[in-house]
């Protein structure tokens, strides 16, 4: 957990993925700061739909670059994906299921919160305690 940052439900950012390890600053989470200008917030589970999709806009995700630590991805990776190309898939009805526990609370400035719930996978039984945006 990154301490002190926050999830998109109000709650402590947890780790998003480690096999590969993920994030902007390859530590397992979607952490953001000055030096993310992509915004690597968003924790999201990639699909062969999503890969080709972000391919097609000039993200290739599934080849390997070495010199920045990036094993390229399969389905099934959980990646920190970067809120603008997220948003973009979800327009083109593409997007990659979201664990929101894991994704970082500054997304929220580019994608609304009701995109992300559309397509979370971890969302609790009881609602009633989460924190509503506005």
């Amino acid at each position: 957990m990154s301490e002190g940052e926050r999830n998109v439900l109000g709650g402590p950012l947890e780790p998003c993925g480690t096999d590969p390890v993920t994030g902007f600053y390859r530590d397992g989470c979607c952490s953001t700061g000055p030096q993310d200008l992509g915004a690597h917030t968003i924790c999201a589970v990639v699909t062969a739909e999503f890969l080709e999709h972000q391919r097609s806009i000039g993200n290739d995700l599934s080849t390997p670059v070495p010199e920045y630590r990036f094993p390229g991805l399969v389905p099934g990776d959980r990646w920190c994906v970067t809120a603008r190309n997220w948003a973009i898939a979800y327009t083109d009805a593409c997007a990659a299921p979201v664990v929101l526990a894991s994704t970082h609370e500054r997304t929220l400035e580019i994608v609304p919160i009701e995109w992300l719930r559309e397509l979370a996978i971890d969302v609790p039984p009881d609602l009633s305690g989460l924190r509503v945006e506005d």
